[in-house]
Parts: C-alpha cells; sequence; structure tokens
C-alpha cells in the first residue's frame, strides 16, 4: 500500500467521529496522527502534550514548532509523574503508572470539553517491545490508529514524508527515566544529570543519544550510533571535564552502540 493510501485510511478512521484528542510527543508517531486529525476534523482536533520532568526541554520546544507546523491547535499540560511513588520506585512496569497518569488527564479534558475519541502514536512495531503504558492506555479507553491499522514504524515515516513534515526522519526519544535501572530510584536530579549530559551531545552534532545511568547515578554509559564511537573519543576531555562537573564519577562508552531500549535487556530470559 502507497503512503497516500495508508493516509486515506488514516482521515477515514478519523472521520468516524466529530472530534478527536490526541496524545501528542511531537514525535513522527504523533505528528502523523496529529496531522490527520487536523486534516479530517480541521478546528475539531486538539494535540495535547504533556510536559514533566521526564520530557526533555529541547522535546517540548519540538513538540510546539510540529503543532505549529501542522497547524493543529494546541495545549501544554503540567503532568509529573515524580508525584507517584509507584513510578519512582522505578518497577518494570513503570510506564503503566505514567501512562495511567496521562490518560487520566487526558480524559479529564475529552469529558470536560466534549471530545469525542482520544488517540495516540502507538503503532504495529510498538508490539514486539516491552511496553506495559499500552496497557495502561487501553484501559481508560485511548485508541492508537496507526496500531488499529497496522502501520509499522517505517510505514509511520512513510506517511510522515508524504505529508511533508520535518520529524519524518526524527530518532526515537524515550523519556528520561528510561536511562535509569529499573529498582533505582527516580529523582528529579538524576533526570536533569542525563538531560544535560545528553544535551552536551546534541549540541555536537550527534544524532542519537543515551546517556544511562548505573550505580545510584555515579556512572554514566554513553550509547551513540556505531559511526559516531570515534567522534566521542575525540571529546574526551571536554565530555568527561562535563560529566564530573554534573557529578558523574565515573563515564563509560558503550561500544555495542546506541539501541533502543537497552535497559530492557535485563529482562530477557
Amino acid at each position: 500500500m502507497r503512503a497516500e493510501e495508508k493516509l486515506e485510511a488514516l482521515l477515514e478512521w478519523f472521520r468516524r467521529y466529530r472530534s478527536a484528542l490526541v496524545a501528542f510527543s511531537g514525535g513522527v508517531d504523533s505528528a502523523v496522527v496529529a496531522a490527520a486529525a487536523k486534516r479530517a476534523l480541521g478546528s475539531r482536533a486538539l494535540a495535547v502534550t504533556a510536559d514533566s520532568s521526564t520530557m526533555p526541554r529541547r522535546e517540548l520546544e519540538l513538540a510546539r514548532k510540529v503543532a505549529a507546523e501542522i497547524g493543529i491547535r494546541h495545549r501544554v499540560i503540567h503532568e509529573d509523574e515524580l508525584e507517584d511513588e509507584r513510578f519512582r520506585m522505578n518497577p518494570e512496569n513503570r510506564c503503566y503508572y505514567c501512562r495511567s497518569k496521562l490518560a487520566e488527564a487526558l480524559r479529564r479534558i475529552a469529558e470536560q470539553e466534549g471530545y469525542e475519541v482520544i488517540a495516540d502514536g502507538a503503532n504495529a512495531s510498538d508490539l514486539g517491545e516491552h511496553r506495559p503504558g499500552l496497557q495502561a492506555l487501553r484501559e481508560h479507553g485511548i485508541r492508537s490508529p496507526l496500531l488499529e491499522l497496522g502501520m509499522s514504524k517505517q510505514e509511520v515515516r512513510e506517511v510522515a514524508a508524504h505529508l511533508g513534515l520535518s520529524v519524518s526522519t526524527k530518532p526515537p526519544m524515550a523519556c528520561l527515566a528510561s536511562r535509569i535501572p529499573y529498582g533505582e530510584p527516580i529523582t528529579a536530579e538524576k533526570l536533569r544529570k542525563v538531560e544535560l549530559a545528553e544535551e552536551f551531545l546534541f549540541e555536537r552534532g550527534f544524532r542519537n543519544v543515551r546517556v544511562r545511568l548505573h550505580s545510584n547515578g555515579t556512572l554514566a554509559r554513553i550509547e551513540v550510533e556505531q559511526e559516531e564511537l570515534a567522534r566521542v573519543l575525540e571529546l574526551r576531555e571536554e565530555l568527561t571535564q562535563h560529566l564530573r562537573s554534573l557529578g558523574f564519577r565515573y563515564v563509560a562508552l558503550d561500544l555495542l552502540g546506541y539501541r533502543p531500549g537497552s535497559m530492557d535487556e535485563v529482562l530477557e530470559p
């Protein structure tokens, strides 16, 4: 199926409703969903972004930029997962509590303002990953049109390119809590350390970056794409100095390179 046909199927999905609220992070998945909602429903579509301690500032600004690019009405709400002790304790189903809190906030807006359906950006490729948050969204009645239409991540990118969205090739960006090993408490300080550490590398042109925390935040494990490992070593002195100024005692470069969900590797049997 061509990108045009996939887009039309998505538009038809939204045309069944009088209005829609879209959970919007500004990434390629939610951008495609938001763009389709705007095309199908016009001013009866609203994109909502949850600002919290786990969202990097650069991602929040990108969400605002992409919403403006799409032309959809956009609202930023403040929902901090750190208020939930179950989330802070960082169990393996941490995302369940995060997504539940978000879903409840979206549901309140939808009920108060009369939005008929709430949609998110989950796609068919997400089914092969550790995603306890999907269960929470389903329990609260959040719909996933990309998933329901069987669209993979690659197909979503093709639709995004067809729409001319600036994020069509944007690398995935999980929340900052995903940098902390399960079982190690999540704090605002640790999240801020991760964000500032990663920002150093983003500012120097790295596209896919993760700084994973270990040993209660004393060790930074850096992941970048395989072809960029040598560039990290070129920045060794400056990078080490910066990370130590943030409170890291040890700095390590992961020779396996960037891989999404590497913290989930401990869950494998």
